[in-house]
């Protein structure tokens, strides 16, 4: 059994893990946790993923090592943002992320071309806002959780949405789950939602769902 385990963990992809500057286009300064799985046949796609709050150095380490990571154990490449200005990635420090995104795909490893965007709270919300902007520029969002209304999506026909939102959420936002739903489907996106019964503001993920959701986005 010892065996076997050994091999298994020496199959999984291994990542290098950095925390970087990045000087945007706009003349901002970026920090940003990053990962690139190593031993994979071929680049790996990527995936931004942010936390929520305001984004602080805290919050994006933390997302980073639990959401983050379950993405790069998977062969993703993933990025989680520091906010450079104690803001949500909402509006102009959304675009900041696009521009990191052009930096990023730069790089060796990682495979040029459209992007996951996932969040956690805020970091959810932003992503569906960073998506409405430029749809054609990602593969999908997965928001855990998220919440929106119609002034803040629009312009996502057919684009695939991966939302959770835990029955117990201690914000709030399983009453707004319906509306969320509905507001997502109104622009035109492909919603997978569910209210996770029990799950609080940290909705727990089913990763083998979410897995043969990604595998349908990146087909």
């Amino acid at each position: 059994m010892q065996k076997l385990l050994l091999i298994i963990i020496l199959l999984m992809p291994i990542a290098g893990f950095t925390q970087t500057s990045y000087d945007l286009p706009d003349g901002t300064r970026m920090q940003a946790y990053l990962a690139i799985p190593e031993g994979l046949d071929g680049q790996a796609p990527l995936a931004i993923v942010m936390g929520g709050g305001a984004g602080d150095g805290r919050i994006a380490s933390g997302t980073f090592e639990s959401l983050g990571q379950e993405f790069v154990d998977r062969g993703w490449a993933v990025a989680t943002p520091v906010s450079p200005n104690g803001q949500s990635f909402f509006a102009e420090n959304g675009e900041k992320v696009r521009q990191l995104i052009t930096l990023l795909k730069a790089r060796e490893g990682i495979a040029d071309g459209p992007v996951l965007l996932s969040g956690i709270s805020n970091g959810g919300i932003s992503s569906l806002q960073i998506a409405s902007s430029h749809p054609d520029e990602y593969l999908g969002v997965v928001a855990v959780p998220a919440i929106a209304n119609n002034t803040t999506v629009s312009n996502l026909t057919d684009f695939p949405v991966y939302l959770r939102i835990g029955s117990e959420d201690q914000l709030g936002w399983a009453s707004r789950f319906d509306s969320t739903v509905r507001t997502l489907e109104d622009a035109g996106a492909t919603v997978n939602a569910l209210l996770v019964e029990g799950g609080g503001h940290r909705v727990p993920i089913d990763w083998d769902n979410l897995e043969q959701w990604l595998g349908s986005v990146k087909e």
